[in-house]
């Protein structure tokens, strides 16, 4: 019992830490316009040289680490929903 009160524990700190570095990953992001307003400008289907490189640069990083993020919080959340 106390082994798993001590699992139960570690993954509730790792989940609060992915919760922080996923806080500061979407704070870091810049800000997009959404929605209809955002594709009237004409650039909506263009696809410029940022946009195909987009990957390599601190966005597109940010963007990978929070969909990552995401992710493991999820899978981290149902187990530790299993074990409790």
């Amino acid at each position: 019992m106390g082994e798993m009160n001590t699992l139960y524990i570690i993954l509730s700190i790792v989940l609060a830490l992915a919760c922080l570095c996923m806080i500061a990953a979407i704070l870091l992001q810049k800000k997009r316009q959404a929605g209809f307003s955002g594709n009237v400008g004409g650039m909506s289907g263009d696809k410029t040289y940022f946009d195909k490189n987009k990957a390599r640069t601190l966005e597109g990083r940010l963007e990978r680490w929070t969909k990552l993020l995401g992710a493991f919080f999820i899978i981290l959340s149902l187990v530790l929903g299993f074990l409790a």
